[in-house]
């Protein structure tokens, strides 16, 4: 299906790789490309091999969803040059998207909205379709008089899908480019790895060619009157509808939307990511839950691409010097971790979330364990509802629930306990990622896969003593939990938070009943949110899940 994409002149690699540490390299520092050229040619495979044409270049964007930092938008102004053709960008609203609501589709919706006119600002029109992308793509390659197709990468299936059916129907080369990955997924190994340490250092000796500062954005040619002009947008009229249709999950207040909230969340004040104090924390404490300003809490940006990863990295590198224990962190999960996600479903693209892509090991113990007594086993709703017997489980399932966020500590121990509470693995791995998709404000991505096989599979993770249920994927109990952190104290902040979201959602939907009165029509009020679950009620949901044993 692909290949690499047409020779250039390629970027020359720094040295002062180091292939022995355990952490990232230190980048290189920024250098100009050279003359001519923008984006180092690996990080670019032909989908669809041809001769590119006169015409416009579209970039059809979809993971990577913002103007600056984009490899992908920065290779179609690089190709246009050559040409000295124009330049849109083109985004593809679908119906639905793997039982994405509001919450995803909002905060999409709103951080499109305010890259359009900056587009366009930068002469660079932005078209948003809306239909499947087999049909709408091809039509505007050929109404536009494309010459040449641009996407960026993405390892998931429904996107490959998408891709291998409009490069068949289009009549142009198809050009993918890695705008997510530092190290692109297809350079930094050419098979599935076994365990972070095993991409850790592939991933450490391309860092000195990958890990380079962007180049400034050339503007391109005009966008011609004679050409297709964009259809206006209403934008209110779509987020209405986003809203309506995916009411059952509401959108969140503590994320704001759109490239610049995730660049101010990264390096934005004193309140931002690489802040000193709060960067200060992640060294020490990023793994107890009841401190949840020393995590990043970047990945709703990160997930949609309003942020690109390899910003993060530059940025956090430069204050390697005063937080060298956070920073070497921060950039074990940022690049070697993230990465390694990709690298897993690119390999794997019709098992990635399914027990058949474990481990042979993982797959025989979960077999050999599939018959043991579950001491408590939960219905998927009843896991939805949090109305287990365990509190700290609940917690964070109400955090997900309502924040469209976990601790990443907790979500491990949540996974792991649906693996415990379930009839099954495959029913286990199932809710999962049922779950995980449809609150998660960064679901549907390779590393919330990745998480549920790592809990639920041993994915990248190593056999471990056998234990009921378990085999010998690595256990987690509320006990180990209890010596790491102080579970009161996070159960205590979740459910602070859970109230006050609930305020503030019944306050909107007062607002939005008053105004449909005083229009003399009805608002569509949001079902009503999981109620904070009580001691009482764990309780009492423990005596009937012991009755029915």
């Amino acid at each position: 299906m692909s290949s690499p994409a047409p020779k250039r002149k390629a970027d020359g690699a720094a040295a002062g790789a180091s292939r022995t540490s355990k952490k990232p390299a230190a980048p290189a520092p920024p250098a100009a490309a050279p003359a001519g050229q923008l984006v180092n040619p690996k990080r670019v495979r032909m989908l669809k091999e041809g001769q590119q044409g006169p015409g416009p270049v579209i970039y059809w964007m979809s993971r990577d969803q913002r103007m600056r930092d984009n490899w992908a938008l920065l290779y179609a102004l690089e190709r246009a040059a050559e040409t000295a053709a124009p330049v849109a960008v083109a985004f593809n609203l679908v119906p639905a998207f793997l039982g994405a609501g509001a919450r995803q589709f909002v905060f999409m919706l709103k951080g499109l909205q305010e890259l359009a006119p900056r587009l366009t600002a930068a002469g660079i029109p932005f078209f948003l379709l809306q239909g499947e992308p087999g049909e709408t793509l091809p039509q505007l390659v050929a109404d536009t008089g494309a010459g040449l197709l641009v996407t960026d990468y993405s390892p998931l299936r429904l996107g490959r899908t998408w891709k291998q059916q409009v490069s068949a129907a289009v009549a142009v080369p198809v050009a993918e480019v890695d705008a997510h990955n530092v190290v692109p997924v297809w350079v930094a190994s050419n098979k599935r790895e076994y365990a972070a340490r095993t991409i850790r250092p592939k991933i450490q000796a391309k860092l000195p060619e990958f890990l380079r500062e962007y180049p400034p954005q050339p503007r391109p040619a005009p966008w011609g009157e004679a050409l297709p002009q964009p259809p206006p947008i209403d934008w209110e009229a779509l987020l209405a509808e986003v809203r309506s249709r995916g009411a059952a999950v509401p959108e969140v207040s503590w994320a704001v939307p759109g490239e610049d909230a995730g660049a101010a969340a990264l390096m934005g004040g004193p309140a931002s990511f690489l802040s000193p104090a709060r960067l200060a924390l992640y060294a020490t404490q990023r793994n107890d839950p009841g401190v949840p300003q020393a995590l990043s809490n970047l990945s709703p940006w990160l997930h949609f691409g309003q942020l690109a990863p390899q910003r993060a990295a530059l940025e956090a590198a430069k204050l390697r010097g005063k937080h060298r224990e956070s920073v070497e962190g921060f950039l074990e999960e940022l690049v070697i971790r993230r990465e390694l996600s990709d690298n897993y479903c690119h390999h794997c693209p019709d098992t990635y979330d399914s027990l058949d892509a474990c481990y042979d090991w993982a797959r025989q113990t979960l077999h050999d364990h599939a018959g043991d007594k579950r001491e408590f086993v939960y219905t998927r709703a009843q896991l939805e509802a949090a109305s287990t017997h365990d509190e700290l489980w609940n917690a964070a399932q109400l955090e997900m629930v309502h924040r469209g966020k976990m601790h990443g500590f907790m979500r491990m121990y949540w996974a792991k306990k649906i693996l415990e509470w379930t009839a099954s693995p495959e029913e286990a791995l199932a809710a999962c990622i049922y779950l995980n998709d449809k609150y998660f404000l960064d679901g549907r991505d390779p590393n919330g896969y990745v998480g549920c096989m790592w809990s639920i599979g041993g994915l990248h993770d190593q056999g471990w003593g056998e234990r009921p249920v378990f085999g010998k994927i690595r256990y987690m109990n509320y006990a180990g939990c209890k010596r790491k952190f102080d579970i009161a104290k996070y159960v205590s902040w979740v459910n602070k938070e859970v109230a006050a979201i609930k305020r503030e959602q019944a306050a909107g939907s007062s607002s939005q009943a008053a105004a449909a009165a005083a229009a003399g029509g009805a608002a569509a009020v949001s079902p009503p949110v999981a109620a904070v679950f009580t001691k009482a009620a764990a309780a009492a949901a423990a005596k009937k899940a012991a009755r029915k044993k």
